[in-house]
């Protein structure tokens, strides 16, 4: 497969959500890569690797983590012309108001907002699966299985209402 999902996140805090990810990545086949680089701490460095990605000709699709004020998914977004996903991991903190850092984006700059892991890498694959056929494939057997499972559910939903 010649695609590639690089995986940012703001700092190794943020391993776990991008674990999460990455293992979905991985059911499907895709390629992925984690790196850490912070907006705020590194944005040099953030912007060097994101220029080696640029380079690379694999079709490839960015997911972002970062929380608090996400300046990562934005700045990323603006730096390449692959779509960014960003992911920011589940909060309480601000009462969740730091969620607002992922959805408010100045003009010209346009990552997609993706709240649960699952769900980012289910939309890379997507992305991806308009360049590689093969992922089509996985891409409608993942939702098979979703809708097998669901039906399942609700035999088994019926049943019990049926013996009330």
């Amino acid at each position: 497969m010649n695609v590639i999902v690089p995986i940012f996140m703001g700092s190794k805090s943020d391993l776990k959500h991008a674990q999460a990810i990455a293992d979905v990545l991985a059911s499907f086949g895709i390629p992925y890569e984690m790196r850490i680089a912070s907006a705020h701490k590194t944005p040099a460095r953030l912007l060097e690797i994101l220029a080696e990605y640029e380079a690379d000709p694999r079709a490839k699709v960015f997911i972002t983590i970062a929380g608090r004020s996400n300046a990562l998914s934005g700045m990323a977004d603006a730096a390449v012309t692959a779509p960014v996903i960003a992911c920011p991991p589940r909060s309480d903190a601000f009462g969740g108001a730091d969620i607002f850092s992922s959805l408010r984006m100045p003009s010209g700059v346009a990552p997609a907002v993706v709240l649960e892991a699952e769900a980012a890498a289910l939309l890379a694959a997507k992305i991806l699966a308009l360049a590689e056929p093969a992922l089509r494939e996985k891409v409608r057997a993942y939702q098979q299985a979703h809708a097998e499972r669901l039906a399942q559910a609700d035999a088994e939903v019926r049943e019990i209402r049926a013996t009330v």
